[in-house]
């Protein structure tokens, strides 16, 4: 296991925290899923492309957003 340098942590993160983030509002919410566009633009299905992972964490964002909030279909 590797060890975490906080100070790099930090400062990566600090670069990114503005786009990827737990959305609380629609606006967030929008924010997001343009952001997953563009990163579907760009890696498509090239799982070994370096920003395939960041394409994965920001679906499951956007996932954990419309769980809790989209109500769901009522089945007859």
């Amino acid at each position: 296991m590797q060890n975490l340098d906080v100070n790099e942590t930090v400062n990566a993160w600090s670069s990114l925290a503005g786009s990827v983030f737990m959305p609380h509002t629609e606006d967030e919410y929008r924010r997001l899923v343009a952001l997953l566009d563009g990163l579907i633009d760009e890696v498509g299905e090239d799982e070994s492309h370096s920003l395939a992972s960041l394409m994965e964490i920001v679906g499951v964002l956007i996932e954990k957003h419309e769980d809790d909030r989209v109500p769901e279909l009522a089945v007859d």
